[in-house]
């Protein structure tokens, strides 16, 4: 686990120091909640992740799920984990008091996730899956299927997954074929289909640590229209209740458990439904309306996905940076021969590499409580069409940034350990390989690039991005104000615009090749223009945060340790815009440069 100090330091800098141009104050959109009580909560989150979930951390990567007798064996400690976060009320936080919640906003709901996931990523997935499957039945089932549901979901008694993919149909959900037949019986049957299909790729899809699992099925009601149009959510669950209550079987059969290279603790599973004609699904809202539905979940979903890779990459850089502070090993080169050896933090490229992933970490965890202080303002005001746009530009960098770069930076990890990081004798192998999914999960990074430079770029004519500038321009101002000091803020703030100005020049180069050559060839190299967005997004949040931190170091009387602190922030700031953000200069020109080159390439040529 990370120091308590500098993980909890960490979040109460990110949370509390979001600045924003809604004139909402902290207090406000957080609800009841203060600076006070959230530290109270951090506090009592973290010591859960501790006692609780770090423990298994370990065992469940060596000892993964397996298939026995048609049930998922889990880690035994799974089933106390779900009890414990039932009872005490993190299942059902975001909820409203009438199901026993507290209305939690979802920046503070994020932070708690984080906190779990830096202790046990495995671990944490099963009941974020639960609150989201909760969710959507909250959001858009009956008030039968609410009561009928929510009460053990919410109480860690019953697992609630996400079931879409399909073995020949994955992103492309249109393809989908389970098939949903109504049942025609009396007016007791309304809303019951049987339910035909095959899902695989399911995380908690099926395991002894609960009583129950409750899929939220996509699937297709006879006759429905071909593609996204005729797709309609269900809930489906492993066992059904029948008319006294009791539990009975519903024909969910358990075809495998997948064997993973990492995020080994949670079963992933395939099903099959309807073998024996008698699975019955439960419709969810309205007919063919599923997919809009279950976009609830998925946006939600990539934010989690995001905060998850966070988490794993805070994790392996609190292990690398503890043993680059005791390992001790070499000399500077100005060192007399016969000097003793010193730690590793001593040398320079190793402090680099500890720079780098703390950048990564540090400035991916901004960005996604900046998208959570986002959706905190529409809750408290749907009306507000800006934040909508914003966090609609902003949800696939905070989900693909820290996905992508968090493989390199538990690389880096793993570099600082040298042969034991290749190991298993410390813990970064495994945060490296916990990690690599994270760029899969939610749609692929190159599904991510393609709505961001075919979709949200686009909105209302561009206004996102313009949205977007705006905020950027208010951070910049905001690190004018500070007098000169050598800190660098307002070099840092023209570095920030110089980089907009590039995004917004390569923009146009692919405006033109969009007119001039058609759609693919605009997106073709859609995934470099997203790594370029997403390097000057995090090079806005470090700006942010050094802001942050010149405030706090601008005050009277700070104690050693916050001085230091903030003083670190202002270094890891500096740090992101001297060696990450010139980066965009060679994705602005291999953008401008490639000719598309990928397009004209014939199958033949992939050839040994």
């Amino acid at each position: 686990m990370a120091d308590k100090f500098m993980s909890m330091k960490n979040l109460g800098f990110t949370l509390h120091s979001r600045n924003t141009r809604y004139k909402v104050a902290i207090p406000d959109y957080l609800n009841e909640h203060t600076p006070k009580t959230i530290d109270r909560v951090f506090a009592a989150a973290f010591d859960l992740g501790k006692k609780v979930l770090h423990p298994m951390f370990e065992e469940m990567d060596r000892f993964p799920p397996q298939l026995v007798d048609g049930r998922v064996c889990v880690h035994k400690g799974v089933r106390p984990m779900l009890e414990t976060l039932g009872q005490d009320g993190w299942i059902a936080a975001t909820f409203p008091e009438t199901w026993e919640g507290e209305n939690m906003p979802s920046s503070l709901l994020l932070c708690i996730n984080f906190i779990f996931a830096t202790a046990n990523y495995s671990a944490s997935v099963y009941a974020g899956l639960t609150m989201g499957a909760a969710k959507l039945i909250l959001s858009f089932g009956s008030d039968k299927l609410q009561n009928t549901y929510l009460p053990p979901l919410l109480a860690g008694k019953w697992q609630g997954t996400m079931a879409l993919t399909e073995p020949e149909a994955g992103t492309s959900l249109g393809d989908l074929c389970t098939q949903a037949v109504p049942l025609e019986q009396g007016p007791s049957e309304k809303g019951q289909y049987k339910i035909f299909g095959e899902k695989i790729f399911i995380s908690a899809g099926d395991h002894d640590g609960v009583d129950n699992v409750v899929h939220l099925i996509l699937a297709r009601i006879k006759g429905a229209p071909a593609g996204v149009k005729g797709i309609s959510l269900f809930v489906v669950p492993k066992f059904r209740p029948d008319a006294q209550g009791n539990l009975v079987e519903n024909d969910v059969v358990v075809t495998q458990v997948f064997h993973k290279l990492g995020y080994r603790g949670a079963p992933i599973t395939g099903i099959r439904l309807g073998e024996k004609d008698n699975c019955i699904g439960y419709l969810v809202g309205q007919e063919h309306k599923g997919l809009a539905y279950m976009f609830q979940m998925m946006n939600n979903a990539r934010l989690e996905v995001g905060m998850g890779a966070t988490a794993i990459a805070t994790a392996a850089y609190h292990s690398a940076l503890d043993y680059c502070r005791t390992r001790v090993q070499g000399r500077p080169v100005t060192a007399p021969k016969n000097a003793a050896p010193i730690p590793i933090i001593g040398h320079a490229d190793v402090r680099r590499m500890l720079l780098f992933q703390r950048s990564v970490a540090e400035g991916a965890l901004a960005l996604i409580l900046q998208c959570g202080m986002y959706e905190d303002i529409l809750a408290k005001d749907p009306g507000q069409t800006d934040c909508h746009l914003l966090l609609e530009l902003l949800t696939p960098v905070a989900k693909t940034f820290p996905s992508e770069m968090g493989i390199l930076s538990t690389s880096a990890a793993i570099q600082c350990f040298g042969g034991y990081g290749y190991c298993d004798d410390f813990p970064v192998e495994q945060h490296f390989r916990d990690m690599r999914i994270h760029t899969i999960h939610e749609g692929t990074t190159g599904i991510q690039a393609m709505d961001l430079l075919g979709r949200k770029l686009v909105m209302e004519n561009g206004r996102a991005l313009g949205l977007l500038k705006q905020e950027m321009e208010a951070a910049m101002a905001a690190a004018s104000l500070h007098p000169e000091s050598a800190r660098g803020l307002e070099e840092m703030a023209r570095d920030l615009a110089h980089g907009m100005a590039l995004l917004e020049k390569t923009l146009q180069t692919l405006g033109r090749l969009a007119m001039e050559k058609g759609p693919e060839a605009y997106l073709a190299d859609a995934s470099l223009f997203l790594e370029m967005f997403g390097i000057l997004v995090i090079a806005w949040q470090w700006l942010t945060m050094a802001d942050g931190a010149l405030s706090a170091l601008e005050q009277e009387n700070l104690k050693k340790k916050d001085t230091l602190f903030y003083e670190g922030k202002l270094c890891v700031a500096r740090y992101f815009f001297a060696y990450e953000l010139p980066k965009m200069q060679g994705l602005a020109k291999t953008l401008g440069d490639s000719a598309q080159m990928t397009l004209t390439l014939q199958d033949a040529w992939f050839t040994d």
